[in-house]
């Protein structure tokens, strides 16, 4: 098995995903080779928590061109995990 900190990459801090905080969801940017059961097991091994759903989203890479040059930027996988009643709260923010 991997490492679960290979898995998950960063949380995903927007105002979307920041209201989702409150009905236990959170975003995080995970491997683009990873596959659901991966980020599940990497999430309560590294947070310690109890994951009811995951739900992954794929983003191909933009074009983008510097004068005559023109290539993608990186592609990336993003992950919603949605964290059981009794689990207690991730903290990603340090008080």
């Amino acid at each position: 098995m991997k490492d679960p900190r290979d898995i998950i990459k960063r949380p995903v801090i927007t105002e979307r995903s920041t209201d989702a905080m409150a009905d236990k969801k959170y975003t995080f940017e995970v491997d683009v080779r990873a596959n659901k059961t991966e980020v599940k097991d990497a999430i309560e091994a590294i947070f310690g928590v109890k994951v009811e759903k995951v739900n992954i989203m794929n983003y191909k890479g933009k074009l983008k061109r510097v004068g005559r040059y023109s290539g993608l930027t990186n592609r990336r996988r993003k992950a919603i995990i949605k964290l059981t009643e009794e689990s207690k709260e991730i903290e990603l923010f340090e008080v």
